[in-house]
């Protein structure tokens, strides 16, 4: 099952912003500090610990320039699993639509438990883009 964030709006160009979440160096700055540890990241890869996730590793696996960006966990190496997309799309000159979608690979008991979780995670990682000054490119 697929978790859709709300749509949120940046006052930004889709170029800008998707030069930016492409790039796992600049991901933690969505990230509360507190909320992980351990980050390590190149561009296309990044490994970090969440009390509630354990060691995490994530690779971008597609990308598409301007409009999207596809991200999986290692099953290596996390605890659970996932897949995340995080969706751009211009609206105008010097603005943008973003949506982020996780879609947990878990039984359906486990969602249960953290279906509300994963849904306040995608409307926050949404809210800190809206919020954020993308530097100019």
């Amino acid at each position: 099952m697929k978790i859709e964030s709300k749509t949120g709006t940046s006052p930004y160009p889709e170029e800008s912003i998707y030069k930016f979440v492409s790039d796992f160096r600049n991901f933690n700055k969505f990230i509360p500090e507190e909320a992980v540890s351990d980050w390590e990241a190149s561009e296309e890869q990044c490994m970090f610990k969440m009390d509630l996730l354990g060691k995490v590793e994530l690779k971008i696996i597609e990308k598409e320039p301007f409009k999207l960006v596809k991200i999986v966990s290692n099953p290596d190496v996390s605890q659970y699993n996932f897949n995340l997309w995080i969706q751009i799309k211009s609206v105008g000159p010097r603005e943008s639509k973003i949506k982020v979608t996780i879609e947990p690979l878990i039984n359906a008991i486990m969602l249960g438990m953290v279906k509300s979780h994963l849904k306040k995670f995608v409307d926050s990682l949404v809210e800190e883009v809206e919020k954020f000054k993308f530097p100019d490119q």
